[in-house]
């Protein structure tokens, strides 16, 4: 990620206290900013070569418990260090945080110091870097959406989660007007994002009311990564700041729809587009032909990385612009996976699964994987969807984590790609979310039985 502070301006903002703390962070399995705040007359000394954290972090829930049967850490292993190295190319101000600036980590093992294999950052790393000695640079965009709430998260909080309100009262999909209502949260944060060096190019309002939506421009696939975490943890932040809540849950009310994370995605050679042929009738490349047929064949393999919680599953529903088929069509917003751009040199592929909930670096390296795979495999790319894909029964979206779970934990192709530690390390995640859901008793439950059953 382009930095907009030098380490040397650095230095001399923390000598002259212009700036005095400095945000140490790496990206954890659920895509959140985990480290530490330094004094950053500490950092500049010292710290910028290393610090250290409890490798639980990598293997944990939402709730930060410590679930057993990861083999990666444990009890039994004592949860000790990870290194958190410094990346100094992404040294970044955090304008709406007062004399604050943050760094984003690789995370490695604290004896061999080799990138721990399950870090998310380094299992994109790892497409990345097939990619590159394939000759390809991969460059995609992440679209952000989520819903804004009338009261804070304390308030929302205390209250059980009860009577959420959204911040607008109706549909403002594109609607100038209610998004002008909003814009004391939306306005700060186009800026401030685009102040912290991360090029915004607008938001807008979304289907459902108090629905946002964020759109950051195109970049190589790990900056998109770094700018889609960085910004998501910016919302919350700024929203709090204002006295609101922003949710990036994707079905918070059966009775709305649900917030996506729509991935774009091509591949580019020697600075042009290698998806792009002016002599095809769409304009599609042998190379993305190949590509996309990888993504369609392996979708429910990684499923998972796109749609990680219980409650991801509950988007895939009948005319709420989320699928529920894992097919392509053109230009057509029905479809798993849309062709964006055709006839064009701004030809690529939309995939239209993963939900506001996912975790980038992860979902994006399971797709790169999923396109070399169809490319060395050439795998042939069958013909696209005409008309509303709905109506039809093939090529179904796993309608639970529970069925991707066990997509996912069986597949050869994605224990192929990224070894057989990783896979069982993130097919345990799964399996906690699904127990954890297993024990809990629902409010919808109580409300259907109490007194019927």
């Amino acid at each position: 990620m382009p930095a907009n502070l030098t380490f040397d301006a650095l230095k001399a903002e923390a000598a002259s206290g212009t700036v005095d703390t400095v945000l140490v962070c790496f990206v954890d399995m659920q895509g959140r900013l985990m480290g530490k705040r330094f004094h950053a007359g500490h950092f500049v000394a010292s710290a910028w070569e290393e610090t250290h954290c409890c490798n639980y972090l990598l293997a944990t829930d939402l709730e930060m418990t410590t679930p057993e049967g990861f083999a990666a850490t444990s009890w039994e292993r004592g949860y000790g260090d990870y290194i958190m190295k410094p990346d100094l190319s992404t040294l970044r101000r955090m304008p709406w945080l007062d004399g604050t600036v943050m760094v984003l980590c690789d995370v490695l093992d604290h004896h061999t110091h080799a990138p721990v294999p399950h870090s998310p950052r380094a299992m994109l790393k790892s497409q990345l870097a097939r990619l590159d000695a394939m000759g390809f640079d991969a460059m995609m965009a992440t679209e952000l959406e989520f819903f804004l709430f009338e009261k804070s998260y304390d308030d929302i909080r205390k209250s059980g989660y009860r009577d959420l309100t959204p911040i607008s009262g109706y549909n403002e999909d594109y609607n100038i007007f209610q998004t002008t209502k909003e814009e004391h949260v939306m306005r700060p944060i186009r800026n401030h994002l685009h102040a912290a060096g991360l090029p915004i190019e607008n938001t807008k309002g979304e289907a459902e009311a108090g629905q946002e939506e964020l759109n950051i421009k195109y970049a190589p696939a790990l900056d998109t990564a770094d700018y889609h975490t960085i910004a998501k943890h910016a919302i919350k932040e700024i929203a709090w700041q204002r006295g609101h809540a922003a949710s990036f849950l994707p079905k918070w009310s059966h009775k709305r729809v649900g917030s996506s994370s729509h991935v774009h995605q091509s591949l580019w050679k020697d600075g042009k587009p290698a998806f792009f042929d002016p002599e095809d009738k769409l304009g599609m490349s042998a190379l993305m032909k190949h590509y996309m047929a990888g993504l369609l064949k392996y979708a429910p393999d990684y499923t998972y990385f796109l749609a990680p919680y219980i409650n991801s599953y509950k988007r895939f529903q009948k005319a709420t612009f989320a699928p529920t088929r894992t097919i392509w069509s053109v230009d057509n917003r029905t479809a798993g996976f849309r062709l964006c751009g055709e006839g064009t040199k701004a030809v690529r592929v939309e995939c239209r699964v993963g939900g506001s909930d996912l975790n980038p670096y992860l979902a994006m390296a399971a797709m790169l994987a999923a396109g070399i795979k169809g490319i060395e495999d050439k795998l042939e790319l069958p013909p696209p969807t005409v008309g509303d894909a709905y109506a039809g029964d093939t090529g179904r979206i796993p309608q639970t984590l529970r069925d991707a779970y066990e997509v996912f934990k069986i597949s050869a192709f994605l224990r192929e790609t990224f070894g057989d530690e990783v896979v069982d390390h993130y097919a345990r995640a799964a399996e906690i979310e699904i127990e954890d859901f297993d024990r809990v008793v629902t409010d919808y439950e109580v409300a259907r039985g109490f007194e019927r059953a």
